[in-house]
């Protein structure tokens, strides 16, 4: 199994790829072909706990590494870790209607399903590549990432790990998170902007030359715990695969039978590693794309046209508060048939202009693959409310945009096609949010009172996790501009 950009065609293997995370050219590295799932190999592993699920999707990709290397990776990543050792169980909302629970992990987000793992592959992949040099993870968030990362890298052997997250753009639950991890090889820093500033500032410093020579000076070297890193993707697609074996194992399909994937998605890596399973062989079928009010995805499939030229707006799915979603530059590496001058010519436009147009041929192949939809606050809190009242379930915003465009997408088509939708946080991560949903009134001043009220006006537990947060001491507080960005890198590597 080999690697390349998809803005040129340059071979890499996956450590190489896992190791870099983003190419030279500024691409983003793509496996030339999709390994195929067999028949034979879906009835083994229909009885298979997910630790061993993992093992077999993740050999398929990673074919530099030994079969003990993903072994000891998958064994570190996901035991005493998750809920009941089930990573990602799958739960019936209604005939018809499973949730995909991404959410167990020690951060009580989705990311936990990738970035327990990456660290173990980063490490075994650099020693594969630049042997004795100290990894650098330098990475953006809009919430749930930077947690998941820190937890993930904390304390972990010749690496080390900054992330930026925008000052005003997270959750407090999120933000006390990240502000209160431990670890001797972390930093922490608020830049004054949005998501998509922090991200830029960190792709522009990915290539820069002056830091590729600082960094090498110190025998030091860039990575990403981002989902532009292969080595996030990769995670992600098990559990894809795993929610298919959960339905044929529950009797919920017949081997070959299709089923719908929604997924709240801002970046878009969520729902690629979809399409990633589905070229695998995984019998999925139509893929919802579910947008907060920053639908910038849904017009791009309605229309061809992406376009980051608009407003941007804070909500209360802060995860999904995102106008340039990285990971759909491999998506177009898929729809033009891995045309690198083609895709590189769409960076281009949009890198100058901020839009780009796809050809009325990709479009109509885009929208028979996808349906697109979106959903305002408004909207999530009454999803929120209703959901929880009619089935006794309490999901997070991010989930609840999700389901509310799942139901559009019934109205719209019809399509009663069983569907897994993919659910990314615990509602107490957002408990503002929840608990005015399901308890209208004047909300308490605190977070933790706010937690603890919903706690108790929903009969559920606080996530441990969670709870533990209160008691913690402040440990980052810096807050930085864009163009300081790397002074603050600099700082923290001398």
């Amino acid at each position: 199994m080999h690697f390349t950009s998809t803005r040129s065609l340059r071979d890499v293997t996956s450590a190489q790829a896992i190791t870099r995370g983003l190419a030279e050219d500024g691409g983003l590295f793509i496996p030339k072909e999709f390994p195929k799932i067999s028949g034979e190999l879906v009835n083994r592993m229909i009885n298979m706990d997910y630790k061993a699920r993992a093992r077999e999707v993740l050999a398929l990709y990673l074919t530099d590494f030994s079969a003990d290397e993903i072994a000891r990776s998958v064994e570190t990543a996901y035991t005493g870790t998750f809920d009941q050792e089930n990573p990602a169980p799958l739960v019936e909302l209604r005939p018809g209607l499973n949730i995909l629970e991404l959410w167990h992990g020690p951060t009580c987000a989705f990311k936990d399903m990738a970035l327990q793992l990456l660290p173990q592959l980063l490490t075994i992949s650099a020693g594969k590549t630049v042997p004795g040099r100290t990894i650098v993870i330098l990475t953006a968030t809009s919430g749930d990432t930077g947690k998941a990362a820190l937890d993930g890298f904390a304390d972990v052997p010749g690496t080390k790990i900054i992330v930026f997250y925008p000052q005003n753009g997270v959750s407090a639950m999120q933000k006390l998170q990240m502000v209160t991890q431990k670890g001797d090889n972390v930093a922490v820093c608020a830049i004054e902007g949005n998501f998509d500033d922090a991200q830029n500032g960190v792709k522009q410093i990915f290539a820069d030359s002056e830091m590729k020579q600082y960094l090498d000076s110190r025998n030091m070297e860039f990575s990403s715990a981002n989902s532009i890193n292969f080595g996030r993707l990769a995670p992600q697609i098990v559990y894809y695969v795993s929610a298919y074996c959960d339905l044929l194992r529950q009797g919920k399909l017949r081997r070959g039978e299709r089923f719908n994937v929604t997924v709240p998605t801002g970046n878009f890596g969520n729902i690629l590693a979809a399409v990633y399973a589905r070229e695998m062989g995984i019998p999925i079928g139509r893929l919802i794309c579910a947008s907060n009010r920053n639908n910038i995805l849904t017009d791009f499939i309605r229309t061809g046209i992406y376009d980051r030229n608009r407003p941007f707006y804070t909500t209360t799915s802060p995860s999904m508060d995102i106008l340039i979603s990285s990971n759909l530059e491999r998506m177009l590496a898929l729809l033009y048939g891995n045309d690198t001058a083609a895709v590189s010519n769409l960076m281009s436009q949009l890198a100058k202009t901020g839009r780009y147009a796809v050809s009325a041929e990709v479009l109509t192949r885009l929208q028979s693959e996808f349906f697109g939809g979106f959903c305002d606050d408004a909207g999530t809190a009454e999803t929120i409310r209703q959901t929880f009242r009619n089935y006794h379930y309490l999901c997070d915003p991010h989930t609840a945009v999700a389901l509310n465009v799942y139901e559009q997408y019934l109205r719209e088509t019809g399509d009663d096609t069983p569907c897994v939708l993919a659910s990314t946080a615990s509602p107490f991560k957002f408990a503002a949010a929840v608990l005015s949903a399901v308890r209208p009134g004047i909300l308490p001043a605190d977070e933790f009172e706010m937690v603890t009220a919903l706690a108790e006006t929903t009969g559920l537990l606080v996530p441990k996790p969670l709870a533990e947060l209160k008691n913690l001491p402040i440990l980052h507080n810096g807050c930085v501009t864009k163009e300081n960005m790397k002074n603050f890198i600099r700082s923290v590597l001398s």
